[in-house]
C-alpha cells in the first residue's frame, strides 16, 4: 500500500487538471477562430458581392445617364431645328437645356431621379413627335395650297393670255375701223389763177392758188361737219402760210397749215376746192397734204411752170 501512493503528491493532481482545463480553453478558442474566420469569411464575399452589385448598378446608371443625356441633346438639336416662332417649343426647349446641365451637375444619383429623368426626356419626345406630326402635316397641306396656287396660276395667265389676245385682237379690229372710218382725198390737184379767178399757164402771173380734191364716199365714217387742212410747201421746201402762221392739232402736237376749210360730209363723194392767197409763186414741184379728222388723207407733188 505504501508502494503505490509512494510519489504522489496533491500538486501534481491540481496540475493535471490544470493542464487539461487549459487544453480545454485552446480548443474553444480554436473554435471561436474558426468561427469568426467562417463569418469574416463571408462578410468579406458579401461585401464584395454588394461592392460587385453596386459597381454593376454605377455603370448602369451611367449609361442610363449618358443616354438621357443624349437623348436630351438630340432633342435639343430636333427643337433647335423648328423654324418657327412658338412659345411652348421655346419653353420645352429651355426646358431640356435645363436638364443636360442638371446630368452634367449631378454627383449622386438614383434609380427614382433617373425614372425620372427618363419620364420627362420620354413627355418632350412625345411632343416632339406631336409637331413633328403637325409640321409633316402643315408641309403637306402647304405643299397641296402651292400645287392649287400654281394650277391657279396656270389658269389665270391662261386667262389673262386669252384676255390679252382678245383685247389685241379688238384693238387691231378697233384700228382696222378707225382706218376704215378715214375719209380720203383722191384726184388731188392745184390750180393757179389770176386777179380775175381765171386759170393761167404760168404760176408766176398767179394770186391764188387753188386747191381741187375730192373726199371719197366712206359709210364707216362719221357724217357732219369736219374741218380739212391743206399744207402747200413751195419748190424751195416753204410752206406757204399766212402772217398768222396758224396751225391744228396732229399726233400730240401741232402743225402749221397754209389753208383751212370746214366740209359737210354725208358719207358720199364731196367735191371741194380751197384757196391760198399770195403772191411771187415760183416755177417747180409743189407738195400738197390734205389732213382731216387728225389723219394724213391725202397727199400729191404738183409740177407747176
Amino acid at each position: 500500500m505504501e508502494e503505490n501512493t509512494k510519489g504522489f503528491t496533491p500538486e501534481d493532481d491540481d496540475q493535471e487538471y490544470y493542464e487539461a482545463d487549459t487544453r480545454k480553453s485552446v480548443r474553444g478558442y480554436k473554435i471561436v477562430i474558426c468561427i469568426l474566420a467562417v463569418i469574416l469569411a463571408a462578410l468579406s464575399i458579401l461585401y464584395y458581392n454588394i461592392n460587385r452589385q453596386q459597381q454593376r448598378d454605377y455603370e448602369l446608371m451611367k449609361i442610363d445617364r449618358d443616354s438621357i443625356q443624349s437623348d436630351l441633346t438630340n432633342l435639343i438639336e430636333e427643337y433647335d431645328g423648328l423654324k418657327y416662332q412658338n412659345d411652348t417649343i421655346a419653353a420645352n426647349l429651355e426646358r431640356a437645356n435645363q436638364m443636360v446641365e442638371q446630368l452634367k451637375r449631378e454627383r449622386r444619383w438614383n434609380y427614382n431621379k433617373l425614372k425620372e429623368y427618363e419620364k420627362e426626356v420620354g413627355t418632350l419626345r412625345t411632343i416632339m413627335k406631336t409637331y413633328l406630326r403637325q409640321i409633316d402635316s402643315l408641309n403637306h397641306l402647304n405643299k397641296k395650297l402651292i400645287d392649287e396656287n400654281v394650277g391657279y396660276r396656270k389658269e389665270i395667265s391662261s386667262a389673262n393670255l386669252r384676255a390679252e389676245m382678245a383685247e389685241e385682237k379688238a384693238t387691231e379690229l378697233h384700228n382696222k375701223v378707225q382706218q376704215g372710218a378715214i375719209v380720203r382725198a383722191r384726184d388731188i390737184a392745184l390750180v393757179p389763177l389770176n386777179k380775175n379767178g381765171k386759170a393761167v399757164t404760168r404760176v408766176r402771173m398767179a394770186v391764188t392758188l387753188r386747191v381741187d380734191f375730192t373726199l371719197a364716199a366712206n359709210e364707216l365714217a362719221t357724217p357732219g361737219n369736219r374741218d380739212i387742212y391743206v399744207r402747200i410747201t413751195s419748190p424751195d421746201g416753204y410752206l406757204l402760210s399766212t402772217e398768222q402762221t396758224p396751225s391744228f392739232e396732229y399726233e400730240g402736237g401741232k402743225l402749221n397749215y397754209s389753208v383751212s376749210r370746214e366740209v359737210d360730209y354725208q358719207n358720199e363723194d364731196l367735191d371741194v376746192s380751197i384757196f391760198y392767197n399770195g403772191s411771187g409763186f415760183t416755177d417747180g414741184t409743189y407738195l400738197i397734204q390734205i389732213y382731216g379728222g387728225g389723219y394724213l388723207i391725202g397727199s400729191t407733188e404738183v409740177p407747176l411752170r
